[in-house]
């Protein structure tokens, strides 16, 4: 039983890190109705940063985290205004391929600056053991964080003017511009969480594996996952759907074998889909 408890916290852990990451994508899909694949790129900037603000620089962990947020605020709106605004009124593909670009271009520039994988230590290293169930503090301390995270975009989404012109521009881009909400600030605004929501999760993450170049791309593959496995464009799904998969993935490495992780969440989206197209709760039409 303990050995059971202690995957299902690895689990909530892993979806911890899934949910973050997937909310940010759900924003970006229900305001730009893009699909920011270069996302994942953005976390492996957050966790180099980290490198850079805690290791090099010799910052405290607690002080790096919020600049992480604000850093990689300030890349998503940069990203918006530069990459994904003047594609506004093209076909998908065209901000597909240049999300596809972006990857190449942040991936080769991070691999030709640093190639091999570094390490960052954890702010603090304890494991606690209550009734035979041992947890690293590094592993609470995320599962903590993001639900904090969670808890704070959720009340700023639905208590405040800014979270509900988000919702209004998201339901409908047109009659928001119309009865006055600057859609254009509005965007900014959502990739800047967005991307604030994964730098987050990188720092949270990144003492606890290693940083590498490669490290967003399997990651953004399974938040796509997740996003459709919810249903596109609810926040609602993408948190349930970021810790069922977690769950799933950390008994699998139990259970089945490590070496089949990354399929099982290949595999309950192709389940879903079959049995509900929608997703879990239905997103957006």
């Amino acid at each position: 039983m303990s050995f059971f408890l202690n995957q299902l916290i690895i689990g909530i852990q892993l979806g911890s890190q899934y949910v973050m990451v997937a909310l940010g994508l759900t924003l970006i899909f229900g305001i730009l109705d893009i699909s920011h694949f270069a996302h994942g790129h953005l976390y492996m900037l957050g966790a180099y940063l980290l490198y850079i603000l805690m290791v090099l620089a010799k910052v405290n962990y607690w002080l790096a985290l919020p600049l992480c947020m604000i850093a990689l605020a300030l890349g998503g709106i940069v990203v918006e205004r530069l990459v994904y605004r003047p594609l506004r009124d093209q076909p998908h593909i065209n901000t597909f391929i240049a999300a596809i670009g972006l990857i190449l271009f942040l991936e080769t520039m991070v691999r030709a600056i640093q190639p091999k994988s570094l390490s960052v230590p954890k702010p603090v290293d304890k494991v606690f053991a209550v009734g035979g169930v041992s947890m690293e503090a590094q592993r609470l301390i995320v599962i903590v964080g993001a639900a904090l995270l969670v808890l704070l975009l959720h009340l700023f989404i639905k208590r405040t003017r800014l979270g509900t012109a988000i919702e209004a521009v998201a339901q409908n881009r047109e009659g928001a511009a119309l009865v006055g909400i600057n859609v254009n600030r509005i965007s900014l605004l959502t990739f800047a969480i967005a991307t604030s929501l994964a730098a987050a999760a990188a720092v949270l993450m990144a003492p606890l594996a290693f940083i590498a170049p490669e490290m967003g791309s399997v990651l953004i593959l399974k938040a796509f996952v997740i996003v459709v496995l919810g249903g596109l464009g609810s926040m609602q799904g993408a948190i349930v759907g970021g810790y069922l998969l977690g769950i799933l993935e950390a008994m699998a490495i139990a259970y089945v074998s490590s070496a089949y992780k990354d399929v099982f969440a290949f595999a309950v989206l192709i389940i879903i889909l079959a049995v509900r197209p929608t997703g879990l709760f239905r997103g957006r039409d």
